[in-house]
């Protein structure tokens, strides 16, 4: 049974925090003979990293993120490092491996790898079957939308999969939620709260962004409350501003 948590100042009862805990769950208490790696994949900006750091601290999992520059050994001694282990400069791959998933074994705890995508350049993803083979510890690979499909590629991982879990836009309640925790002691009117759901495009991040803005604007006009009328600046979208012409860029 999960423990009850007040969960009302913390981001816990977001949308895709709220999945990626589910999914976890699930993947921790399978039943035997089940497959214990899953795949959080969806947009950017969905709030995917938030659900992952919520959920390693939800589970004590180990959690890493992934970097474009990262090689194989980068990420088993990232992990290592991230469990307390030192790992030795003269220590092979395969031993890191097993090193891990020793300690995965033994702690029984999740292992998180985010921006899954980059395990594809360089089929560092098959280490994360190995560790996942080594221990039966939960492996749960986050990555943008495409990742499932890219997965494809390694049969062997790809079969190892209990479930995936697409990520969702965010929903008005995400945004009322978000508002609370970026905007304290600020009233946001109806009409203003739907206006940033609406123009953040189901961005978490853009929420979070346009919430700034709303927050130092009010703050800036001392008000405890505020409405769409009364915010002068523009919402951000997350489109690029188009070119200016030249002679529009000599005069500014």
């Amino acid at each position: 049974m999960v423990k009850e948590e007040n969960t009302r100042g913390t981001i816990a009862p977001l949308r895709n925090v709220a999945l990626f805990t589910e999914l976890v769950e699930r993947v921790l208490h399978r039943r035997d003979g089940l497959p214990g790696m899953a795949c959080f994949s969806g947009f950017s900006g969905y709030g995917k990293t938030r659900a992952a750091a919520y959920a390693t601290n939800k589970y004590r999992a180990y959690h890493v993120q992934m970097q474009s520059c990262w090689t194989r050994r980068t990420l088993c001694e990232s992990i290592m490092l991230d469990m307390a282990l030192a790992p030795e400069k003269s220590m092979r791959i395969d031993r890191m491996i097993a090193v891990i998933g020793k300690q995965l074994a033994l702690s029984r705890r999740p292992l998180i790898i985010d921006e899954a995508d980059y395990l594809m350049r360089n089929s560092a993803v098959e280490l994360t079957m190995d560790m996942y083979e080594a221990s039966g510890a939960p492996v749960i690979l986050i990555g943008e939308e495409k990742l499932p499909e890219k997965l494809l590629r390694w049969e062997r991982v790809h079969g190892r999969m209990l479930d995936w879990v697409q990520a969702q836009p965010a929903s008005l309640g995400d945004a009322r939620h978000l508002a609370k925790l970026y905007c304290p002691g600020i009233e946001i009117a109806d009409d203003l709260i739907d206006a940033v759901h609406r123009e953040s495009n189901g961005s978490a991040r853009r929420i979070v962004v346009n919430l700034n803005g709303v927050r130092e604007q009010a703050e800036l006009g001392a008000l405890k409350r505020i409405a769409l009328g009364q915010f002068k600046g523009q919402l951000f979208t997350g489109e690029s501003p188009m070119p200016r012409h030249r002679s529009v860029a000599r005069a500014a």
